[in-house]
């Protein structure tokens, strides 16, 4: 049976990493993005825009997708725009598929803030006990993961495809431009105190600093992505997915230093944001890409600090269970510190940093 992809945020860290493995994988592969990648072989771009139904009618009239994976969103001002804006995006690609009476499945990837609420009312408030397990209800605030839930669950409910829903934790992986990119913005940050002397200090809380966590490869999820898209038992489930270590920063962090060759500062009790340490680095990092002949001189397009600052400065420890997926044959497993030198090896490869 054809296994024919559909990948709709293909620019980002999951849905480039994902594009290129399923190509591997023998799959036919659609991407989808308001600009889509032109450096993966065997892709078919896809230019369009979710928020316009119309125009996404057109771009996807001719496409026969068996797979969705929905791997994008629009951050808002507020989190009531952000489901209004987001859950729209996934009923117009919904919507616009559903003529060709193709799909068989659609995989939605959302994260961890299922369990710690929204940006909004991040990590505050009365949250479930860790590890967090994929069968603890929804938390009663507004959530635009849930309402992209909600939309996915409807469509599957009257078109009759299966549904899978992904949660990662924090990711790591190759993407430039990207919103939420702590490897990239933690590459960028440690180059920057290895150029200028700055101390390379840990910009979260004491919570992250001295607790345990865990964090998502976006190769291992991937991996998962397709598995429970061609698993009958995983059809219609929710998942964890992390990549089955456990770590505290105080230990990744010296880690991260030894690897760029700087020393790492001392802990305060409680560090300094990226968004503060970094506000004056534009101009700085333009002028050690040119010194240094990298490719993107534009920090903004590698360093996205106030998510970094989100996920390294939450008061709580958060890890993850992995057990539903391991149950249902799903066994494979990422070192975290690994994922990043993999990372850092390849943004050196491919000049983006010295």
């Amino acid at each position: 049976m054809t296994q024919a992809a559909l990948v709709v945020g293909v620019s980002g860290i999951v849905g480039n990493t994902l594009a290129r493995h399923l190509l591997r994988e023998g799959w036919s592969v659609a991407g989808l993005a308001r600009r889509p990648p032109g450096d993966i072989a065997g892709l078919q771009p896809v230019a369009a825009d979710l928020r316009d139904p119309q125009a996404l009618g057109g771009a996807l009239r001719e496409l026969r997708p068996s797979h969705v994976f929905l791997a994008t969103w629009l951050r808002q001002a507020s989190e009531a725009e952000n489901i209004r804006v987001n859950a729209a995006m996934v009923r117009n690609l919904l919507d616009a598929v559903r003529p060709g009476g193709s799909l068989r499945h659609v995989a939605l990837v959302t994260g961890l803030k299922h369990y710690l609420g929204p940006f909004e009312n991040y990590g505050k408030g009365a949250l479930p006990p860790t590890p967090f397990r994929e069968e603890q209800p929804r938390l009663p605030v507004e959530n635009f993961y849930y309402a992209q839930e909600d939309e996915v669950f409807a469509a599957a409910e009257r078109d009759g495809f299966g549904w899978s829903v992904h949660r990662p934790h924090t990711i790591i992986g190759y993407a430039l431009g990207n919103a939420m990119n702590m490897g990239v913005t933690l590459a960028a940050y440690a180059t920057i105190c290895r150029e200028t002397g700055r101390p390379f200090l840990f910009p979260g809380s004491a919570a992250q600093w001295n607790g345990l966590t865990d964090m998502t490869d976006a190769r291992l999820l991937a991996r998962h992505l397709t598995w429970a898209a061609t698993t009958p038992a995983a059809r219609n489930q929710a998942f964890n997915v992390v990549n089955g270590d456990v770590f505290r920063w105080q230990w990744m962090w010296e880690r991260i230093a030894r690897w760029f060759g700087v020393a790492p500062a001392p802990f305060p009790g409680e560090g300094v944001p990226l968004e503060r340490q970094l506000a004056d680095a534009g101009p700085i990092w333009a002028d050690i890409a040119r010194r240094r002949g990298l490719a993107e001189p534009d920090l903004s397009r590698l360093a996205s600090a106030w998510h970094t600052d989100a996920d390294l400065g939450r008061p709580i420890e958060v890890v993850t269970d992995m057990a539903k997926s391991r149950r249902l044959g799903f066994l494979d497993y990422q070192p975290t510190d690994d994922a990043f030198f993999d990372l850092f090896a390849r943004l050196r490869a491919d000049r983006i940093i010295p």
